[in-house]
């Protein structure tokens, strides 16, 4: 019989080595090995050899092999190992059972043999209820969790079982469930047992709290919260993020205060973490910056997780200077801080910063993940640039032996949709190595919408209507790409099973953070206070505008109704209030910063390039796709969201390119079109006009339009 384990590689540099000559020693080598093994699978063969020397040189007892069953189910590698030591234990006892289905219950795939192991047990204690309760609700099976919980109550001797570790995997479970009335019948048996007792288990006390929250009722998990007899910095960090959640962010906010004044409570980084999010959730920007300067008050801001979420919270609030200096005052940027820093300015319309810090990241040695991808194919998305992109994608497999998800796929099919490369996205849809998301279908409604490509629109619908078929917002966009080619029947077609499944649209707003107050603004919305003021400055911007070309271009207000109600629809979306009122109400000189919580319209996007330029203010629109931020009539987006080079190529500009190559230079220029003329091509021609000194007649199919020196014969009343 060996009395030392054999050296085992693995890979390492030192091969452990193990002394069990005594119960003793072997409980030693497992207590040096067993932390290591965990999140080290290349120790499997350590732990094997280790099981195999003890079982050689050891008498055969109940206790040692349950430390050994301990450390071969500490880790998938090694189960096995751990059933077919169990099978070989004479007599197994209550802890050789609850360890090997505690280990069972951590994977969904071996559920049911931990089942099977329970029921066969002689007699159950707690621990082996709770372990099987909460590997039920842990792998999407509350129901089951909450089934064997009641027959734990139902079953005679099971007393000593039912305490407050069972209730806390049971009031998982319901949360899971999201069961609000089963997690109050559960509450009202923890009372009526006694189990909630004053100084009662702090897990039980935050699960009741989760329970509640979970199942949408956030001031009874409020209740429970303040009936807990100690809250630490955890449980107070839990409750701020069940408002939050819960998308009550004053709330949210105002306890965090509140913690902040509690004697004897201390946030710590998980708090000024998700405090944060809440901040650019609601884009609250000014909180955040007195959260960061507490932070820094505090000694808070060195930590590297608290610090990636300062930094998120200034790239979501369109602020990637301060974003930057966060990351560069980083002692060492971790994989999340790069990784925010390169989503943050793919998000922000700034595609060659997002890839120049991604090459600066690939040089600092770290290894990137899944996600640090979906941000830099974000950026070619929002870019443009399908080479670089398609490039990028394929590397990751290639390059870095890293499957590829749905949100990569998601990512490159925005990518090619958006430049009209439908085929190319139709194949590699076909071609996939996982399922779809919808993500990927809304990409690509997306890309069918800038090219009015009906068909695909249809399958991408269907496809999202299945997935989540309450969602309006795909239901919105088909009708608009219906209405985009003048499809009205099939429009009152949606509108009809829109009503029908009594799901409604999502009001447009846009708000914007004025003296640490939100304004919000609907389109049309006259309850301001200064409403008067916001229309008469929308007016007089409106006159300039003109003069500097603007058509308002009415094919982006797809209702079925005239063209003059269109132009007057589209001059007060919600998005053009809240600038209007940022002029009025900041500073000379100052950002403008409006938020949206849909996409923004093309025309509004055309018309705040003119505004920045007239009123030379940097304004910043942040809708629910990406960041614009306009500066001296430019967008950070060049129009790619727009698909600005579809309108470049537009067939009456081909024909006043080909009429000025092809006819005598300084004579006119006639082109004729079967449709009308776009808003943005009457600009480009007028400005073309000017340019090349010619006179340029378009006649579309409702009037003619006269173009010389950079001005129209309409007056651009058209």
């Amino acid at each position: 019989m060996a009395s030392r384990s054999r050296a085992v590689s693995s890979g390492f540099t030192k091969a452990p080595t193990f002394s069990v000559t005594t119960a003793s020693q072997l409980h030693d080598a497992i207590d040096r090995l067993l932390p290591r093994l965990r999140g080290d699978p290349s120790l499997a063969p350590a732990a094997r050899a280790l099981a195999a020397a003890a079982t050689a040189s050891l008498p055969p007892s109940t206790v040692l092999s349950n430390r050994l069953l301990h450390l071969l189910s500490s880790h998938p590698a090694t189960l096995p190992d751990a059933l077919a030591l169990f099978s070989s234990i004479a007599a197994p006892d209550i802890c050789s059972h609850n360890t090997l289905i505690s280990a069972l219950s951590r994977s969904p795939r071996h559920l049911p043999s931990a089942r099977e192991l329970f029921d066969r047990m002689p007699q159950r204690d707690h621990f082996a209820w709770s372990a099987l309760v909460s590997g039920y609700a842990r792998h999407g099976q509350p129901e089951a969790a909450l089934a064997l919980y009641r027959r734990m109550q139902e079953e005679p001797g099971n007393d000593g079982a039912d305490n407050e570790f069972t209730a806390s995997s049971a009031l998982a479970a319901a949360a899971a469930a999201r069961c609000g009335r089963a997690g109050r019948e559960l509450h009202c048996h923890v009372v009526r047992r006694g189990i909630d007792a004053a100084g009662g288990d702090a897990v039980l006390w935050s699960a009741l709290a989760d329970m509640y929250a979970k199942c949408g009722r956030v001031d009874d998990a409020r209740r429970v919260f303040d009936r807990m007899p100690v809250r630490d910095a955890v449980s107070w960090t839990a409750m701020v993020e069940r408002y939050f959640d819960g998308g009550r962010g004053g709330e949210g906010f105002r306890l965090f205060l509140h913690m902040l004044r509690t004697r004897g409570v201390r946030p710590n980084e998980f708090t000024y973490a998700g405090v944060l999010r809440a901040c650019a959730e609601f884009a609250v920007e000014s909180f955040g910056r007195q959260v960061h300067g507490r932070m820094a008050k505090s000694g808070t801001g060195d930590s590297c997780f608290a610090e990636s979420a300062l930094l998120r919270m200034y790239s979501k609030c369109g602020d990637m200077g301060s974003a930057v200096r966060v990351f560069e005052a980083m002692a060492k940027p971790d994989l999340v801080s790069w990784t925010a820093v390169i989503s943050g300015y793919a998000q922000n319309g700034q595609p060659e910063e997002a890839l120049r810090y991604f090459d600066m990241f690939l040089r600092s040695g770290i290894k990137p993940d899944h996600v640090t991808f979906v941000g830099v194919l974000s950026a070619c998305a929002h870019a443009g640039l399908v080479d670089k992109g398609l490039e990028i994608f394929h590397s990751i497999k290639e390059q870095y032996c890293i499957e590829h998800t749905a949100d990569h796929y998601a990512c490159v099919i925005d990518l090619l949709s958006r430049s009209g490369q439908f085929e190319r996205a139709e194949k590699m849809i076909g071609n996939m190595a996982v399922k779809p998301n919808k993500f990927l279908w809304a990409s690509l409604l997306g890309g069918c919408r800038i090219h009015k490509n009906v068909g695909l629109a249809r399958r991408a619908a269907e496809a999202l209507f299945e997935i989540e078929p309450e969602n309006p917002a795909t239901y919105v966009t088909l009708a608009n790409i219906y209405a985009s080619v003048g499809l009205f029947d099939e429009v009152e077609d949606v509108r009809r099973i829109m009503e029908s499944k009594g799901i409604t649209k999502m009001p447009a707003s846009s708000w914007i953070e004025v003296g640490r107050r939100v304004h919000v603004f609907l389109v049309g919305d006259k309850s301001h206070p200064k409403a008067d003021e916001i229309y008469a400055l929308l007016k007089k911007l409106y006159v300039k505008m003109v003069e500097e070309g603007y058509v308002a271009d009415i094919e982006f207000v797809l209702h079925d109704v005239e063209d003059e109600q269109k132009e007057q629809d589209i001059g007060y979306h919600s998005e053009r209030l809240a600038v209007a009122f940022g002029i009025i109400a900041t500073p000379e000189g100052s950002p403008i910063k409006v938020f949206k919580n849909l996409r923004i319209c093309g025309d509004c996007h055309a018309a705040i390039k003119l505004i920045s330029q007239i009123v030379q203010r940097d304004i910043i629109v942040r809708d629910s796709n990406r960041f614009h931020h306009f500066k001296d009539g430019i967008c950070s987006c060049r129009d790619y969201c727009l698909k600005e080079q579809d309108i470049g190529y537009h067939s009456e500009r081909l024909a006043v390119a080909f009429g000025i190559i092809a006819s005598p230079e300084g004579s006119p220029i006639k082109v004729f079109k079967n449709l009308r003329i776009c808003g943005d091509c009457h600009t480009a021609i007028k400005l073309i006009s000017q340019i090349v000194q010619r006179d340029i007649i378009v006649r579309d199919s409702n009037r003619f339009h006269h173009f010389k020196d950079g001005i129209c014969s309409s007056r651009d009343y058209w």
